[in-house]
């Protein structure tokens, strides 16, 4: 199937869309629209990388790459824009964003096309991408101006201290986005961080460069200065440190290793950062749950983009007294998607990623099976569907010994338990390091809110496998433990962009003593003056 550039509303894969794919299917971009994207990267050190597609393995483009010298005019570019940014009204800024909520919408068919070839991940779910970018755009574009206003704080004495705190943007924010979720993770933070009034400098991951560079163009089309957005590609062990040195705050989404180097640069330079980590995220079904709707979630929750997404569920936990059913029905949904690698929407869940991807996935489940797990579904690569494919797997009789029971597996395999009641479940869920994500199924929501509440992870949804959370914008979204700190979404998700600012104004009176009063006589007044303002029930 051949491309062509990008009309407003067209695909950019030709040709009919045929729900039986092909795998030795060819998917080619034109050079000039691949060229009027790369030209974005800030480089000029001549050297290129080749990104893969994991439909079939075929080069997609050179994406050129950045060296010191392009990190450092990067963050020139965007410290200069910002000091202009900085100056544009809230409500400018907002229209901005409402505008590309709007572009996002109108263009949701080239961004899916680029998204699944980059990805490999099945159209039905790079849709969530757009989805979720589009309601980030109107959220902070609905809500950054009443967030971001001024606030009055009560006052020492009152009527006479005024005190004013001030939200101004940090400056300029580095992004480090992973390739799982190469539209929303490369641009979502970084929305809140411009409505916040800074200026971004991105380093996507290099499989998934075209899907940001698109992305930015957008950020552009929809009314951001030029330079306001800035992209440097290249390994992030080499940009990585550069970034971090000439950041004034840092977003990064990717492993628990990786973040703690992050974190650790970040302490050096004495700058803030948010970090999404890893998780190997539980579900809890209790004994009154509907065992069709929570085995249609579980569905989702395991395999939406073949399991590489950091809130989906690696690790289940059934009551005895659904386990049976529930297990039954859980085999039979999984057994019945579709798989494959195409750019059409007849595939229920796509491929993996990379070579890497697919590795880790086979030593995860061969070495569960080599120590007597059982593999009730699944359990085989599928070269025949796509260089990457492998079947979603369900494992039972994991054990502690086994890698795939407390390691992230970050694939569409899931161990299913038994449990006896609902602390064991909860002390269960809560076992390892991670707390990023849980899900508990139960017909009394008030119980499973209950037991939500013990649960030590950032996000807990009832009946529904993470969507409840993540696309409510509202809702602030992040890890415990070793999944992270910080937000992204909500108001702390903006406010982490921006420094704390307190001015108070005091009129007529002084802290010190006045007209001759002595340090003794001023101790007093003012031991007086403390016990009044509790009895009148001052905080």
């Amino acid at each position: 199937m051949a491309a062509h550039s990008n009309p407003s509303g067209q695909p950019l894969v030709d040709g009919p869309r045929d729900p039986e794919h092909d795998p030795t299917a060819s998917w080619a971009l034109e050079p000039s629209f691949v060229d009027s994207l790369t030209r974005r990267v800030v480089s000029t050190t001549g050297e290129t990388r080749p990104t893969m597609s994991p439909l079939n393995g075929q080069p997609l483009a050179h994406i050129p790459q950045s060296g010191p010298d392009d990190v450092a005019e990067a963050f020139r570019r965007a410290r200069r824009a910002q000091h202009a940014w900085l100056r544009t009204s809230l409500e400018e800024r907002s229209a901005a964003l409402l505008r590309l909520h709007d572009l996002i919408l109108d263009h949701q068919d080239q961004l899916l096309d680029l998204i699944v070839l980059e990805s490999g991940k099945a159209r039905k779910h790079a849709f969530d991408e757009p989805l979720h970018v589009a309601l980030t755009a109107r959220y902070y574009g609905r809500t950054a101006e009443k967030v971001l206003r001024t606030e009055r704080r009560p006052g020492v004495v009152p009527g006479l201290t005024r005190v004013d705190v001030h939200h101004p943007p940090k400056g300029v924010v580095a992004v480090i986005s992973p390739w799982n979720y190469p539209l929303t993770m490369a641009l979502s933070d970084g929305l809140a961080a411009i409505a916040a009034g800074n200026a971004v400098v991105a380093k996507p991951d290099a499989q998934t460069m075209l899907t940001a560079l698109y992305a930015a163009r957008l950020l552009e089309e929809a009314g951001l200065p030029a330079d306001l957005w800035q992209v440097v590609a290249g390994p992030g062990s080499q940009l990585g440190p550069q970034m971090i040195e000439r950041a004034d705050y840092v977003c990064f989404t990717g492993s628990t290793a990786t973040g703690k180097k992050i974190a650790a640069g970040c302490a050096e330079q004495l700058i803030g950062c948010s970090l999404e980590l890893g998780g190997k995220n539980p579900i809890v079904v209790l004994r009154d749950a509907d065992v069709e709707r929570a085995a249609e979630g579980a569905v989702r929750a395991c395999f939406s983009n073949a399991g590489q997404l950091c809130v989906s569920t690696e690790r289940m936990f059934v009551a005895d007294q659904v386990f049976d059913r529930f297990l039954e029905r859980f085999v039979a949904r999984t057994e019945a998607l579709s798989l494959g690698a195409s750019t059409d929407w007849g595939v229920d869940m796509g491929s993996l990623i990379s070579q890497e991807q697919l590795d880790t996935v086979e030593r995860h489940v061969e070495d569960a099976r080599a120590k007597g797990a059982t593999v009730l579904t699944g359990g085989r690569a599928r070269p025949d569907l796509g260089p990457y494919v492998y079947e979603p797997t369900i494992l039972l009789g994991v054990t502690p010994d086994m890698l795939c029971f407390s390691e992230e597996t970050f694939g569409p395999v899931v161990a299913v338990h038994r449990f006896h009641d609902e602390a064991e479940a909860v002390a269960r869920s809560n076992d390892g390091d991670y707390g990023l994500n849980a899900s508990v199924w139960s017909r009394d929501t008030a119980r499973a809110r209950r037991v939500a509440e013990h649960i030590k992870c950032g996000t807990v949804n009832i009946n529904e496998a993470f969507a409840a959370t993540f696309a409510s914008l509202a809702a602030p979204m992040g890890g415990m433990r070793q999944s992270g700190l910080g937000r992204r979404q909500g108001p702390e998700g903006l406010l982490r962009f921006t420094e704390t600012q307190s001015i108070a104004t005091q009129r007529l009176v002084r802290f010190a003593p006045m007209l001759g009063m002595s340090d003794e006589a001023y101790a007093k007044v003012m031991t007086a003056q403390l016990r009044l303002m509790k009895r009148l029930g001052r905080a």
